[in-house]
């Protein structure tokens, strides 16, 4: 009997210490796998790792890890068939085109993006975009983000620590070749921008930023909001009204920022805005002297309170009033070695084409010097004009737990671009372009 129980002790070790093996050895296994030149073999193992979540991708980087660091070091190294597979496999896991080097799990189903972030007790960072993430023709505004900020090192850990992240795609991104008739083409995404919630484990909407913003505004704004999560998550209060106390006390400071900018770049407090002051003399908040007062509050009126300010700082703000207001916060805009890596790789071909190879090094400094001022330009631009009309909205929403109207909300009245309009404004049939039947193809 003694002999019959110890061998059953025995075999049950052994499944027991066997099944462990196979569960930290199979997600590696599935690592090597996913670069099979077996197309069959490559698609399930990346599946699989899929469905391991972060971890899954976590120990794919980990099993490439060198292969990865070779590539991150030297942006113009050849791409080769093993380099093209493995890129493939990390952007397939990560559900974001040249994840290699942002190294970020992306969750494309809200719903689980929510049960992941009450499980680690995280806010998740939503992104809404035309097109797709893991697609080279996404919508511009996405690109950049995945070359100015999710390739930025420090943007890249920050939101693999403190976030859940999760894409989704609002509509195609409009796509058209130019032809040039000489074998020639280009090819170019028209139109569309792209927002980032932050929200609650429950979906509830603590920020937007809307566009583009440089690395640094961009990792500010992120910091801020999660420690303000995190801040609020300890606490027994009213969850809803904290968040909508700090969006409040948010859209003060952007419009006190504006203003202090209109002024260093030798501009007048605008006529009808006065500022009011705290004890020590440092500014407090603006108000807008020709706001009618009225006895009836309605949600209309607070948000014509709310938006009163802004809009009356952006009537003073010209076009040379923004250039001079960018190169107050270029530092802002600064981007690190990994996106300028990246955009070297990406711009090679277009050098060597147009005959500036030789130069190149002064033809990539050019570029990066001019779209980092067009990345200062979007920043404050959005800072200024757009992040002040979300926040009042957020702050007269009292539920603000359907991102999803808000997201309508946001395409259709700041965007711009409507579900309704299915042209996104590229077409209309009250203006002649003499084409047949307007050039329109279906």
């Amino acid at each position: 009997m003694r002999s019959r129980f110890s061998g059953s002790l025995l075999l049950l070790f052994i499944l027991v210490t066997c099944q462990a093996l196979y569960a930290k050895t199979a997600p590696e296994a599935l690592a090597r796998q996913a670069t099979s030149t077996d197309v069959s073999v490559a698609t399930r193992a990346t599946a699989e790792l899929r469905e391991l979540g972060p971890a899954g991708l976590e120990t794919l980087r980990q099993v490439y890890a060198d292969e990865i660091s070779r590539q991150v070091a030297n942006p113009l190294m050849d791409a080769t068939p093993e380099w093209q597979r493995l890129s493939l496999a990390l952007d397939t896991v990560s559900q974001q085109k040249d994840s290699y080097l942002s190294g970020l799990y992306w969750y494309t189903d809200l719903g689980q993006a929510k049960a992941a972030a009450r499980v680690a007790g995280k806010p998740i960072l939503s992104l809404r975009l035309l097109g797709k993430l893991n697609e080279e023709f996404s919508c511009a505004n996405s690109r950049f983000f995945r070359t100015i900020l999710y390739s930025n090192e420090e943007v890249a850990k920050t939101l693999r620590e403190k976030f859940i992240l999760h894409w989704q795609s609002v509509r195609p991104a409009p796509r058209v070749t130019i032809d040039f008739g000489d074998g020639r083409k280009l090819e170019r995404t028209l139109t569309g921008n792209s927002i980032h919630y932050v929200l609650d484990p429950d979906g509830r909407a603590l920020d937007a930023l809307p566009g583009l913003y440089g690395p640094a505004a961009f990792l500010r704004q992120l910091t801020g909001t999660e420690g303000l999560f995190q801040q609020v998550a300890k606490q027994k209060t009213d969850k809803l009204w904290e968040y909508s106390n700090n969006q409040r006390v948010q859209l003060n400071k952007i419009n006190l920022a504006w203003l202090a900018d209109i002024q260093k770049i030798g501009g007048k407090i605008p006529e009808g805005i006065v500022v009011t002051k705290r004890a020590d003399g440092t500014a407090e908040a603006i108000q807008v002297s020709s706001l009618a007062i009225t006895k009836m509050i309605t949600e209309a009126s607070i948000l014509r309170s709310m938006i009163a300010g802004p809009e009356a700082l952006g009537a003073v703000t010209d076009e040379a009033a923004w250039k001079k207001i960018a190169l107050l916060h270029i530092a802002d805009a600064q981007l690190d070695s990994r996106s300028i890596g990246l955009i070297q790789r990406q711009t090679q071909k277009a050098f060597q084409a147009e005959g500036t190879g030789k130069n190149s090094d002064k033809t990539l400094a050019g570029l990066v010097e001019k779209l980092q001022m067009n990345i200062a330009m979007d920043t404050v631009r959005n800072e200024y004009l757009l992040h002040t009309k979300l926040f009042a909205w957020l702050v007269v929403d009292r539920n603000r737990t359907d991102v999803e109207a808000l997201n309508k909300k946001v395409y259709a009245e700041l965007f711009l671009t409507p579900a309704t309009d299915p042209w996104l404004g590229l077409f209309s049939p009250e203006t002649y372009v003499a084409l047949e039947g307007g050039g329109i193809s279906r």
